[in-house]
């Protein structure tokens, strides 16, 4: 556990002493990839414990209403990346690996918000918000991507582990590519003679469940068509260790000068595969396992940071993308081995769900000597980031949606957000104060495939989550006046145009 690290460093004269806190602090996002509510020992979770993440709440703030702002990967991460509402971009959806970059090369960014403020700052792992410009050729330089929208340095998986392409990419480059071994990537139509699991599943180690059953990379189907390009494929068990030594390594480059660093782990998301070190070890079978794993990592990051001497001078946002989900695509026992685990806490529905386990996440914020150690029920999203470093370092941010938060995220106040634009596979909702109103959509409540309900009803849904956390109480009815007010204040956010007609919700 990093913290008992921390307390060896600073009675240990023969180590180097912490610096003295600069005028710009070091910024350091690590954000994790479907991790749930109730996933974390700090967030009440009691069959896994995860002591290095819990560190950091008990010497930090744990937010009980933080949000992510969208119920899956892509848009949240344009959320943190733009300060922006993902529900203005009609784009902002689970991209395929194919896809062009998301974000504008003229928008405003965090990285770039910070770079021009002489920042130096880094990507470390998933990005998922496409790259290029739609037709990409992996052999070449893929431009544009994260160096174009603030990264001065990128080590990055394109998409997710389950698609392809299934290697890494560092500033544009695909990282040990041979020439004489093009890789050649298609999301429609497989290349001749390639295998396939439907067409090989004597070449499985992992069956899928739905939807991944394309090209077969390390005994593990992927969504997507891969071709070649066999020297620079990743080695799924060894990501985890292979992210954290670039963003330690990262670390120790740059610890003279202010930094950003978005260090973006691909845990707990599908495919599970735990370093051998972790397999078994939690007992919830490999998702579990991974959480651990993640765990590990931050505790290995935040070591790095004491034994460097920035510790002190290092701001640590600590959340992640969406909700959890346990059958997303394959069989690897995260259902069976659930046990008493309750990776949603007390929230309802999941990843891909409007109901609050969809957005609402493990929220941390941590900077020893800086914050002082404490629970808030304020409400904040990770949006909210933008206009709040933006306060911290002494600059302006003019983002329409992200709020300054700066004094909430240290603990200096308990004043969130009033309000919040809510959104999960084309549907939004309005969280307000202590009131949840989700539109009326039509469509059928899907909790088939991923087992999670999505929230679709045909009529309007209003909860009171201070009452009711579980959202087990619709009060639409019997509390009109209240519904009326938070459908009146919905519209003067969002518009009137939100009450999409969702036939159906593809999960992947």
């Amino acid at each position: 556990m990093f913290l008992s690290v921390i307390v060896l460093f600073n009675c240990n004269s023969n180590k180097k002493e912490e610096k003295q806190t600069s005028v710009k602090p070091n910024i350091v996002v690590i954000y994790l990839d479907d991790l749930g509510y109730g996933d974390l020992s700090a967030y009440g979770a009691t069959e896994i414990q995860t002591p290095n993440i819990d560190a950091l709440a008990t010497g930090g703030v744990k937010f009980t209403d933080g949000y992510a702002s969208s119920a899956t990967c892509t848009p949240s991460r344009y959320a943190l990346l733009t300060g922006m509402y993902p529900w203005r971009n009609k784009d902002a959806k689970i991209l395929p690996g194919t896809a062009p970059l998301l974000i504008s090369t003229e928008q405003q960014t965090l990285p770039k918000l910070l770079k021009k403020e002489g920042y130096q700052t880094a990507i470390v792992g998933k990005w998922h918000l496409g790259l290029g410009t739609g037709v990409v050729n992996w052999n070449e330089r893929v431009s544009p991507g994260p160096n174009e929208v603030g990264f001065d340095e990128a080590y990055i998986l394109a998409a997710t582990q389950d698609r392809v392409p299934t290697v890494y990419i560092e500033n544009g480059n695909v990282v040990g590519l041979d020439i004489n071994d093009p890789i050649e990537v298609d999301y429609k139509n497989n290349f001749e003679g390639e295998p396939t699991a439907i067409s090989n599943p004597e070449m499985l180690n992992m069956n899928w469940h739905h939807g991944h059953n394309n090209s077969i990379v390390n005994g593990i189907p992927r969504i997507g068509y891969m071709k070649g390009g066999e020297k620079a494929k990743w080695t799924d068990t060894e990501m985890a260790d292979h992210f954290l030594v670039k963003a330690q390594d990262y670390v120790k480059k740059h610890k003279e000068e202010p930094f950003f660093l978005y260090y973006a782990m691909q845990q707990p998301h599908v495919p599970r595969t735990p370093h051998p070190r972790f397999v078994g070890k939690s007992g919830l079978g490999p998702r579990g396992d991974v959480i651990l794993e993640a765990d590990w990592c931050i505790g290995e990051f935040m070591k790095t940071l004491v034994e460097e001497g920035i510790l002190e001078n290092t701001l640590v946002v600590f959340s992640s993308d969406n909700g959890p989900v346990l059958n997303d695509g394959y069989y690897d026992d995260a259902v069976e081995k659930l046990g008493n685990h309750k990776p949603a806490g007390p929230l309802r529905g999941g990843k891909y769900s409007i109901f609050e386990a969809g957005t609402r996440v493990p929220f941390i914020t941590y900077w020893k000597g800086k914050i002082e150690p404490g629970t808030s029920d304020a409400i904040v999203c990770q949006m909210d980031l933008m206009a709040s470093i933006a306060n911290l370092i002494g600059t302006e941010e003019s983002s329409t949606d992200s709020q300054e938060l700066m004094d909430v995220f240290l603990g200096k106040s308990d004043k969130g957000r009033n309000n919040l634009v809510l959104e999960a596979t084309s549907r939004t909702a309005l969280r307000s104060g202590d009131w949840l109103m989700i539109p009326a959509y039509k469509g059928v409540n899907f909790r088939e495939k991923v087992g999670i309900e999505v929230g679709s009803f045909p009529e309007f849904q209003l909860y009171n989550l201070k009452n009711d956390i579980g959202q087990q109480n619709n009060l639409a009815k019997s509390n009109p006046d209240k519904l009326a007010e938070m459908i009146q204040e919905f519209e003067a956010l969002r518009g009137k145009d939100y009450s999409l007609n969702v036939k159906d919700v593809k999960f992947r």
